[in-house]
């Protein structure tokens, strides 16, 4: 099984590893999808906007040491 996370935003690279805030919201993202599923972001649902991806609501939910209530929606 696999459970995979995406948000986009800046990233820093650090010799041959990224880091960041965002790098860190997406592996969150990841910790909260179930097995099988990919959750996105709502920065990331804004951004494909006119697609014919399909998403369906996960909530809000609090991502550990990142602010805020952040607004998650699976890819179907």
């Amino acid at each position: 099984s696999v459970r995979a996370g995406v948000h986009t935003g800046e990233c820093e690279l650090r010799g041959d590893d990224l880091a960041g805030i965002a790098v860190h919201i997406g592996a969150r993202i990841a910790g909260e999808a179930a097995p099988d599923e990919l959750l996105i972001s709502q920065t990331v649902k804004d951004l494909v906007v006119g697609s014919e991806l399909v998403f369906e609501t996960r909530g809000a939910h609090e991502l550990k040491g990142v602010p805020d209530s952040w607004e998650l929606f699976a890819v179907i």
